[in-house]
């Protein structure tokens, strides 16, 4: 038997090996890559309220003890009530009292509390939105400032160290997040993971620009990748609340852990980062591109669509809190059909976008958004979030899977074909909606509440989506818009092996180039 998994062994590491040069791997390096990270983005969404809350129910009952006289009776007792779980517990003893021991008439409850199970919103509450928005949005902040840096060294590095890098510090981070006990090294581990998350990103995202030059497969495999995001966005929540309030809040970040240490060492095996590939031609200037109106416009669909979800992440947790008495499970679940249509949404349009025109998918996307977060205070209860929350992901997978595969038809049609700068862009605009969202949305969450929050996030989406309809011809250079027309013309790009660089207008074997 030993010899027989030996040779299982040797044959797996042989298919690796033979396998370097296929876009399929690389896809699938991607895939785990964003998978990976947007799984650790969203899995502390239903855990870092309710953990920070209890943080301060802890610190609280450790005030009240050491206030508590000398001279009082000893069967004296304070009572906390915590909205997370319906739980009390009383600060005079070391006991916590759940829901099921409660007496089940108020006249027996009147004694124990002076309040319901579930009470409405309290001071404390109305401030966790800022506290937890702003532990959110310092890892998009972090990507943000990191990205105009990761850009252009993809085009002197190439592709595979900068891919490597994010994986090593996703990893540190993902550990940080399982053992701290705190509100500093939380922030810190969510603002390493930013920087973590612009290098695999940009990196990936060049590198499937990069190897699949044909627009229609572009946006076939752009649609595949962003199903690794949209799978981490699906599982995120509900993997986290329910390993949370069965298991314990280190358990789901040691399973991201693991996941980290498998994509890691693939990478190594396939991608070879100890390698410098820089580009073969130099690309156009950040500034430059960021100076081109359609980018722009490209990568305005890209933030203000997904600032609606970021909004909703740290505010509708505390608002189900508030009105719903959810418990801890509830608040990732609530997630889950938002994450089950953005998964549907990418997966359609990857390919049916480039049918029916990306400007008029993003154009759609984008009123579709406004409206189902419109739709969402509404709800009554947590079957009310189902239909408005799965609007809001199927609308995010319509603008996403027609707007990255734009920004590298752009690149090809106004400037020089070299991604890393581009996909930069698009990652500091998909940043600036995780950043502004939690951040100003706590605040406003707070100041004038959750259901005008939705509103103006809405109203604007709506506002933006007829400013796609300039998407539908951008003018290009004569000679690139006859390069991209001339479906008889195979544009060199780089693709990575072991035997060194070759180039997609070379011969390779046919069976290498296929992605289905």
């Amino acid at each position: 038997m030993g010899g027989l998994d030996a040779l299982r062994q040797l044959s797996f590491i042989k298919w690796l090996r033979e396998e370097r040069q296929s876009r399929k791997l690389i896809l699938f390096i991607v895939f785990v890559a964003l998978l990976l990270d947007n799984m650790l983005l969203t899995v502390v969404v239903p855990i870092i309220p309710s953990y920070l809350y209890s943080l301060d129910v802890t610190s609280d009952a450790e005030i009240r003890n050491s206030s508590v006289s000398p001279q009082a009776p000893t069967g004296s007792f304070h009572t906390i009530v915590s909205l997370y779980d319906n739980a009390v517990r009383l600060s005079g003893s070391n006991s916590t009292v759940g829901p099921a021991d409660l007496p089940s008439t108020p006249a027996a409850l009147q004694p124990r509390l002076n309040s319901t199970d579930c009470p409405q919103s309290t001071s404390r509450l109305l401030n966790e939105n800022v506290k937890v928005g702003m532990l959110f949005a310092s890892k998009a902040t972090v990507q943000l400032l990191t990205n105009p840096f990761i850009g252009p060294l993809t085009n002197r590095i190439g592709y595979q160290l900068p891919i490597f890098v994010g994986f090593c510090i996703m990893f540190l981070s993902t550990i940080m997040f399982a053992f701290s006990s705190s509100y500093t090294l939380l922030f810190l581990a969510r603002s390493l993971q930013g920087v973590g998350s612009s290098c695999s990103s940009v990196a990936g995202m060049g590198m499937l620009a990069s190897v699949y030059t044909d627009d229609e497969e572009r946006g076939h495999a752009i649609g595949i990748a962003l199903g690794g995001l949209a799978l981490g966005v699906l599982v995120g929540p509900p993997f986290g609340s329910v390993m949370y309030d069965f298991v314990g809040k280190t358990a789901p970040f040691l399973i991201l852990a693991f996941i980290a240490v498998f994509d890691g060492a693939l990478q190594l095996f396939v991608l070879q980062p100890t390698k410098v590939e820089p580009e073969s031609q130099k690309g156009t200037p950040l500034l430059t591109l960021m100076k081109d109106p359609y980018i722009l416009l490209a990568a305005g669909a890209i933030c203000f669509g997904n600032m609606a979800i970021a909004m909703l992440e740290p505010t509708l947790p505390i608002w189900m809190m508030e009105t719903m008495c959810a418990r801890k499970w509830q608040l990732g679940i609530a997630f889950l059909p938002a994450s089950i249509s953005y998964l549907i949404g990418t997966n359609i349009f990857g390919s049916l976008a480039h049918k029916m025109g990306r400007w008029l998918c993003a154009l759609i996307g984008m009123v579709v958004v406004g409206f189902s977060v419109i739709c969402v205070p509404f709800a009554k209860d947590i079957y009310g979030l189902i239909l408005p929350n799965f609007g809001v992901g199927f609308a995010i997978g319509m603008v996403d899977s027609s707007m990255m595969p734009i920004m590298g038809y752009l690149v090809d049609l106004r400037h020089v074909s070299v991604y890393g700068s581009v996909y930069a862009i698009a990652d500091v605009a998909f940043c600036m909606g995780f950043a502004l969202g939690p951040s100003i949305g706590g605040s406003i969450a707070e100041s004038i509440g959750f259901p005008w929050l939705m509103t103006i996030i809405g109203v604007v989406d709506i506002f933006f989506a007829p400013l796609c309809f300039f998407l539908r011809s951008p003018p290009g250079q004569e000679e690139k818009i006859a390069i991209l027309m001339d479906t008889n013309c195979s544009m060199k790009t780089r693709s990575y092996s072991t035997q060194g660089t070759y180039y997609q207008g070379d011969d390779m074997d046919p069976e290498n180039d296929d992605y289905d």
